[in-house]
């Protein structure tokens, strides 16, 4: 993953397509926060941005509802699919809240997003910390091999420690990143993929390259599909430089499809139509 020890995240900046792919997410960034909207309604657009992820999230993780259902319904605590969407909303509320702490204590973030999705659908005791040895995850949608308690406790620390120690790599790298990694691990027994996504889009804010949390990679991901998804993902996975750079490449066309999506939302208001 690295030919740069000191900062291997850099290293994968380098990769061949890497800068390409941030170069045009930054510039599709760049413009939609330039949208006269933005000047006066980014509150708004900024909601909008948030409940379109979330969609977007739960629907990569089995829960694929319409949007205008997830605007009007209330109660999410009935059956398996309501609950993935009540989740995916509550991850996008508490994201903005743990910005701060997440550049202190990534893994104390990670522990706090799954309380949050799990929202007491799993056992007291195993919610807010990573699986133990023999402990099972339900993950149905991601069927790559998982790695044991051990091996996923080694490499939460090492991930922690290369946020902590800081890089010089694009945001887009760092978030795609965590998001591989987190996804790749399965720390908790439940929720993975929806806390995968919302610590993606907590970089991407954090980092400052989308600080009003307007530019949703999770409506892209869903956008892209499934099948595309698990495709990238495994590029990943093999850790090799043509599938890491795939994987960061996949990652910075969901933002750009967000940025889309927010892109529509301002036009919308201009129109008077939203």
């Amino acid at each position: 993953m690295s030919t740069t020890a000191s900062d291997p995240l850099a290293a994968l900046g380098a990769l061949p397509g890497v800068a390409d792919a941030v170069d045009s997410v930054r510039k599709a960034v760049d413009r939609v926060y330039g949208h006269r909207v933005m000047r006066r309604r980014s509150n708004e657009v900024t909601a909008e941005a948030a409940l379109r992820g979330a969609r977007g999230s739960a629907a990569l993780s089995g829960a694929d509802w319409n949007l205008e259902e997830v605007r009007r319904r209330t109660d999410f605590s009935g059956d398996d699919e309501a609950q993935v969407i009540g989740a995916a909303l509550r991850l996008t509320a508490e994201a903005g809240q743990l910005l701060s702490i997440w550049r202190q204590s990534p893994l104390r973030v990670l522990a706090r997003l799954h309380l949050v999705a799990a929202g007491g659908a799993a056992p007291d005791d195993a919610v807010g910390r990573p699986r133990l040895a023999g402990e099972s995850v339900d993950e149905p949608l991601v069927e790559a091999p998982l790695p044991d308690a051990d091996e996923v406790a080694g490499r939460l620390e090492g991930l922690s420690g290369l946020i902590l120690s800081g890089t010089s790599a694009p945001a887009l790298v760092t978030a795609a990143v965590v998001h591989g990694e987190l996804l790749a691990l399965r720390p908790f027994g439940s929720c993975n993929g929806l806390v995968a996504r919302t610590a993606e889009r907590i970089v991407l804010v954090g980092s400052g390259l989308d600080p009003k949390s307007i530019c949703p990679a999770e409506v892209g991901h869903a956008e892209q599909g499934r099948a595309a998804y698990i495709v990238a993902f495994e590029g990943y996975l093999s850790g090799t430089p043509e599938g890491m750079a795939a994987w960061i490449a996949h990652c910075g066309r969901s933002v750009e499809l967000g940025v889309r999506e927010s892109t529509a939302v301002c036009e919308a208001l201009q129109r008077g139509a939203a």
